[in-house]
């Protein structure tokens, strides 16, 4: 039979699409020969690719399906590319919903989330993608939990987990605690419900000696995005820890330590804040004082980080009755609460710098603390207000005779001072300054003139000088608690009243006049000579909490004992098996705290009775190392070999969504370091590559996810066109990277162009042997310029792109084959063949279906990516716009980079460029290749 005749003959075969025929079909044939199936002894390179493990919460969602499709298209790209692929699928089963399911409904939270397993696995395989079921992962069965309880006993091991008391977040309607990185906004990141604080005892891991590790990014190719959020959230801070005395009766401390990224600006602390849930607030505070403090630390503790930051909200704070001394300056300073310093921050402690720092400066004035500037403004900006009756006649004269601005109201003057003047005013204005009265220069300079002459303000015994002779001289400001206050309620003033900027010290005693580039270097250099403090570096990441109090969770493996404490079940024990038969309560405590058979044990030490941990683990501990189980998902002996560790890890592409950006991408991070340094793994990162998708929207305009109730499911769709229309239809929705909302009305056109695709590789065409017509040159180079295209979005994860480039294909094929004409054999044949090759990773049941019509051996995705012919992909011909005066009015088809005078000319021989230039002047034609040309013309 000719091949002519034998594609007839598979055309009538072929019938129209139907993928409810042949999805179901190759599935089925794909799982029977294990064509997914990853041998670790394949000689190919190696490519581990991961997409994020769903947690198990009952059905896949649109959101599943649009972060896994594109992740599959990309793994089966590299597999057709040369390379062994690795692309594995678990499930993240423990956790609250689980738990909440089974105090609603009765069932255990194992038969729960097994239900949902078995669901959801038959949806991920309806997805057509090429996982490996054999590698399957399920974080709650016990052969996984085994040893992430192992993890955690080698990191109590290596001193990396250890247990404390703490002031914790506390979820009320989950009833349980949560890390920082689960609070988001004041809130459960799991069900939005505002959070509080407790103090409970907790089991936490030491992720902060880590700290400028993970700083480092340069191991491996993560977006800038997630750089930048994981450096916020660690946020390394250059300081100086600072020393302030305190003799207080009754206190347990004579001394308590200050961070501050300002050391240069402490001669200026006028007082000193503590948080309200630092211990020494307790022990401080005085008699008097004690009942409006334990009333204020109360509030502060039922309100949420985010509203004690808010920087819109008044700055509130009690007098605990207590001093400190500055040691810098030997000034006693008090003490106050406030709940805008955060314990969690720092060292739980603030010095308070009204004159240099935002917060403190607000917290001052409205307290009546004193502000004293210690660091010149280096705007130069100095102000003075001449009051109407504090001045003889010719000021204002005197003043522009010396070249000083000012503005006169109502016989007042207001004066800004240009910075080489200043001394100059000074003069001027004690000249004219009438008996009895006052005036003052503030901002770059602060000095106070009287009429009989000039106090600096320069101190705080100066503060309090300046501050009683003001008021002995005005009635006007004897209400007035501070010098700052006073200056203060002038609105001309205000603007060089604060400043936070680093400029030269001033009233800083041996350090006066230190340059702003060397002010805080030479503050510490000066700190630790004295004994009072050091430089250091601060964090704002603090180590991670991972206890819980809930049952559907890996029991943490340690049992208490009044003999021998705190004591690790040992190795051979493990797992530490969850019960069967836990009775579920929300009484915040785990339900295992109730369970006699789980809570009562041996002390693996000493035999005597002992009492379990009844807390179970933070999830993310699951979800920390599941990538290196994937590679040894059997293995009894150890999590994993260190010979398939070598060869498979670590991951080299993972793709998940940023909203893990400081929870599981930064806990990965962390236990893959310390398991390196338990000698387990010789490299630094988890995975080399990471591609964050965007967030699909449900029919409200948020993320889909089950907690918000507006998910939706892919099921009917999927019924209703194929898996591989489905597919399709999300990747070419838009940019993965940006995501969108969903709106299933494209889903029509996406159907109706996999017809057209079905009708290219089986209807009959017309061919003959023409290798160098015309046609044949241009069908060819539409071709390999797809072939181009789509190799490259596809590299790029530029999947929408990658759709509209094989869709254009399909209709230019398509616009061939219905013209009827006659094309060359071996160029068709070349095209239907790349084409159905592109489309075996983003449509793979079709493709499979296609490649054997045209008489291909099994299967398409067993077969190598083409490569295009970068010259053949190359255009000929270039389509420009021709303007005028700006507005398009002509395009012409030109030679790829085509001469100016050629374009020029063909520009101007157009009727419709003619139409509008004909009688005007051309002032200049600008030409830009393969681009524009844009004539300019007036009259």
């Amino acid at each position: 039979m000719s091949e002519q005749a034998q594609t007839k003959d598979r055309a009538a075969q072929a019938g129209r699409y139907d993928p409810r025929a042949i999805e179901p079909k190759w599935q089925a044939r794909w799982a029977a020969d294990g064509l997914y199936r990853t041998p670790d002894d394949d000689p190919r390179p190696k490519w581990y690719a991961l997409t994020m493990l769903p947690y198990t919460s009952g059905d896949l969602h649109i959101g599943h399906w649009w972060a896994m499709a594109p992740s599959d298209t990309q793994a089966r790209f590299m597999r057709m590319r040369g390379h062994n692929v690795l692309f594995p699928m678990g499930f993240d089963a423990f956790g609250l919903p689980a738990e909440n399911a089974a105090i609603k409904d009765g069932a255990h939270p194992a038969e729960w989330t097994s239900r949902n397993i078995e669901r959801m696995r038959g949806q991920l395989k309806s997805m057509g993608a090429m996982f490996d079921w054999e590698r399957e992962v399920i974080t709650a069965s016990p052969d996984y939990y085994r040893w992430s309880q192992w993890f955690f006993l080698k990191l109590l091991e290596h001193d990396l987990a250890y247990r404390q008391m703490a002031p914790v977040w506390w979820c009320p309607k989950d009833q349980t605690v949560l890390a920082n990185e689960q609070v988001v906004g004041g809130e459960c990141e799991r069900c939005g419900t505002p959070v509080t604080k407790r103090d409970l005892e907790q089991w936490f891991f030491r992720i902060t000696r880590y700290a400028d590790e993970l700083l480092d990014f340069s191991k491996m190719q993560w977006p800038e995005q997630i750089q930048l959020m994981q450096r916020n959230w660690i946020g390394r801070r250059e300081g100086a820890e600072l020393r302030f005395g305190l003799d207080v009766p009754g206190a347990k401390e004579k001394e308590v330590r200050v961070f501050t990224t300002r050391p240069d600006t402490v001669w200026g602390c006028s007082f000193f804040v503590l948080a309200p849930e630092h211990p020494l607030v307790d022990q401080i505070t005085t008699a008097e004082e004690r009942d409006a403090v334990r009333a204020y630390v109360d509030a502060a503790r039922r309100q949420t980080e985010i509203e004690r930051l808010s920087t819109e909200r008044e700055k509130t704070g009690v007098f605990t009755g207590a001093y400190v001394t500055n040691l810098f300056n030997g000034e006693k300073v008090p003490v106050w609460t406030a709940d805008y310093v955060l314990y969690s921050y720092g060292t739980g402690a603030v010095m308070g710098v009204g004159a240099h720092d935002e917060r403190d400066f607000a917290f001052a004035l409205k307290h009546g603390l004193p502000i004293l500037p210690v660091i010149e403004r280096p705007d130069g900006l100095t102000k003075s207000f001449a009051m109407h009756g504090t001045m003889q006649e010719g000021l204002g004269d005197a003043l522009a005779a010396a070249r000083i601005p000012f503005e006169e109201r109502s016989g007042s003057l207001f004066i800004t001072i240009p910075f080489d003047r200043i001394d100059r005013y000074v003069e001027i204005s004690r000249s004219h300054l009438k008996p009895g009265c006052w005036n003052e220069v503030v901002g770059t300079r602060w000095i106070f003139i009287f009429d009989d002459g000039v106090q600096a303000w320069d101190s705080p015994e100066a503060e309090r000088r300046i501050l009683a002779r003001c008021k002995a001289l005005e009635p006007a400001v004897r209400e007035r608690r501070t010098v700052m206050e006073m200056l203060y309620s002038l609105a001309f003033y205000r603007d060089a009243l604060f400043h936070d900027a680093y400029g030269m010290m001033v009233h800083s005693g041996d350090l006066t006049d230190t340059p702003g580039d060397r002010a805080i270097a030479e503050t510490i250099r000066y700190g630790e000579g004295k004994g009072y403090g050091k430089g250091t570096v601060n964090y704002r990441l603090r180590d991670w909490l991972i206890s819980r109090q809930r049952m559907w969770g890996a029991p943490i493996p340690v049992v208490y004992c009044k003999t021998d404490g705190i004591v690790p079940v040992p190795e051979q024990d493990l797992p530490v098996l969850l019960p069967d038969d836990a009775e579920f309560r929300p009484t915040g405590e785990s339900p295992l705290t109730y369970h006699q058979g789980f809570l009562n044990t041996t002390c693996p030490a000493c035999g005597e009775p002992a009492r379990r941990e009844t807390d179970t683990m933070d999830t993310f501990m699951c979800s920390s190392w599941y990538q290196m189980r994937y590679i040894d998902p059997h293995n009894d002996e150890r999590p994993f070999s260190r010979e398939l560790a070598r060869k498979w890890l670590p991951v080299d592409q993972y793709t998940g969504g940023a909203e893990h950006a400081v929870m599981h991408l930064l806990y990965t991070r962390f236990f893959t370091k310390a398991v390196r340094d338990m000698g387990l793994l010789e490299f630094d990162e988890p995975m080399m590559r990471l591609f964050n998708q965007g967030q699909i929207l449900g029919t409200d305009g948020q993320r889909m996810s089950k907690s918000r109730g507006n998910v939706i499911a892919p099921d009917e769709q999927v019924e209703k066109w194929g898996a591989d229309t489905f597919r399709a239809y999300l990747m070419f929705l838009g940019p993965w990277d940006e995501g969108g909302p969903y709106d299933p009305s494209g889903i029509s056109g996406v159907a109706r162009w996999l017809n057209r695709a079905w009708n290219i590789a089986t209807a009959d065409v017309a061919t003959t042997d023409a290798p160098d017509a015309p046609e044949t040159r241009s069908l060819r180079r539409w071709t390999h310029h797809t072939l181009q295209r789509v190799t490259h979005d596809i590299e790029r994860f530029h999947f929408n792109t990658m759709v509209s480039a094989l869709m254009e294909f399909t209709n230019e094929l398509s616009r061939r084959r219905e013209a009827g004409a006659t094309v060359d054999r071996a160029a068709w044949r070349e095209a239907v063949e790349m084409f159905v090759l592109m489309l075996a990773p983003p449509v793979p049941h079709i493709a499979e279906e296609l490649w054997e019509h045209i008489g291909k051996p099994y299967s398409v995705h067993t077969q190598s990516w083409p490569s295009y012919d970068a010259s053949l992909a190359a255009a000929d011909e270039v389509e420009i716009a021709v303007q005028v005066n700006g507005r398009v009015r002509e395009r012409l088809t030109l030679p790829v980079d085509a001469p100016e005078d050629a374009a020029k000319e063909q520009a101007l021989a157009s009727p419709s460029v003619r139409a509008h230039v004909e009688g005007k002047e051309i002032v200049r034609v600008i030409y830009v290749p393969n681009r524009l040309v844009n004539i300019v013309v007036k009259g």
